[in-house]
């Protein structure tokens, strides 16, 4: 009996590899067709399959050669210096005693600042960053293929940290303009500039983010964020989409070391067309203008003020003789709606505001308590901004 047991184990052990070498080398012989009460062999051929991403011919990674090569000849390098202030001591001889007619050399040497420029139409005018150009007395241009140009400055807006300078050259290099309204998060960019003054340079990133306000780097923030490398003296260049079209203007990172953390910001190309063409048109750009004091509600001040709303902007102060004074806008008023537009935060207040045409009346919808009122008020021209927008 043991002896037949293990006759008959020896087989089935047989039979078990014969059928697993089968299995595997010859599927289609072991194959069931369906219907027959026994489960089917799917092959590896009938699996549903794990997507993959396409590659371009050669099996390559995406190539954006075509979009740098279409944008950089339109990104310039800018040199802006200024004179510094003549010392009174300079001729002084205890100063030079002291300090020797080295040092008193080096204290009444030029300021010297680099940064990036995009040549936008073929008339020779730039878009670039108003921190750029700020104060310089001499700015010079440099294009990729080593011509150079003096630049003057035709305007500039440090509300929005905008300035267009122009400049006299044959055959210029033009960027084309994108569609910064049509820019969707994940979608990749190009920064182009001159960080560190080291030369044009290209960067990859995507879109981090879209509409980035109240970073107190300028009043009016809008701005696009970006992962590309973005470092000093790309501040002016160009962020252009896989295409090597132009969606903004570098201005600004985030940064604790003064390199690339990650967070770069650029103005959009909406945004800078529209002061480029007041800057041309005007010389300056024109903007509205209340004289209120803002502030955006929160739940717990709307609680305090047992107020029906739960959106707006309150006003926590009012200029004296000013136009929201004259048209009867008093502190603790919420303003809600700014002609046909509404608005809920500072941001959208400052915005519908300055879209109002000064020497015109304009609507301003407010919760004062438990009533909604609707004030006239005369706008006025916003005054130009002194305050020098936060350097990168």
């Amino acid at each position: 009996m043991r002896k037949t047991w293990l006759i008959f184990s020896q087989a089935v052990t047989v039979a078990v590899a014969v059928l697993f070498v089968v299995a595997t080398l010859k599927p289609d012989w072991v194959r069931r067709q369906p219907g027959n009460g026994l489960p089917s062999i799917v092959s590896i051929s009938q699996a549903p399959s794990i997507q993959t991403v396409s590659l371009p011919p050669g099996g390559s990674a995406p190539s954006y050669s075509g979009a740098a090569r279409r944008a950089s000849p339109a990104v310039v390098s800018i040199t802006a210096s200024k004179a510094p202030a003549r010392s009174p001591h300079g001729e002084d001889p205890w100063f030079k005693f002291f300090f020797g007619e080295q040092g008193a050399q080096q204290r009444e040497q030029p300021q010297v600042g680099l940064g990036s420029g995009v040549i936008v139409s073929p008339e020779g005018y730039l878009l670039t960053n108003n921190h750029v150009v700020e104060g310089a007395d001499d700015i010079e241009v440099q294009l990729v293929d080593a011509r150079r140009a003096k630049a003057k400055v035709v305007g500039s807006d440090p509300d929005t940290d905008v300035a267009v300078l122009k400049i006299t050259l044959d055959k210029l290099p033009v960027i084309a303009f994108g569609s910064a309204e049509t820019l969707q998060v994940g979608d990749v960019v190009l920064a182009i500039g001159n960080p560190f003054g080291v030369g044009q340079t290209v960067t990859s990133g995507i879109v981090s983010a879209l509409g980035r306000n109240q970073l107190g780097i300028n009043t009016f923030e809008n701005f696009i964020q970006t992962d590309a490398a973005i470092n000093p003296g790309n501040s002016g260049g160009a962020l252009v989409d896989t295409n090597g079209n132009l969606l903004g203007i570098n201005t600004a990172i985030y940064s604790r070391s003064g390199g690339s953390l990650g967070i770069g910001f650029a103005i959009p190309e909406t945004t800078a067309r529209q002061v480029m063409e007041g800057l041309i048109r005007d010389g300056q750009v024109t903007r509205g203008w209340i004289g209120v004091e803002p502030r955006d509600l929160t739940p717990e001040i709307a609680e305090t003020f047992n107020l029906p709303i739960k959106e707006g902007v309150l006003i926590t102060g009012v200029l004296q003789n000013g136009p929201a004074a004259s048209g009867g806008l008093r502190p603790g008023d919420v303003v809600v709606k700014v002609a046909d537009t509404p608005v809920g935060n500072t941001v959208q207040l400052l915005a519908a505001v300055a879209a109002l045409k000064p020497k015109e009346k304009a609507q301003i919808g407010v919760q004062r308590g438990d009533k909604a009122l609707e004030i006239s008020v005369m706008v006025a021209q916003r005054p130009r901004s002194k305050v020098v927008p936060r350097q990168e």
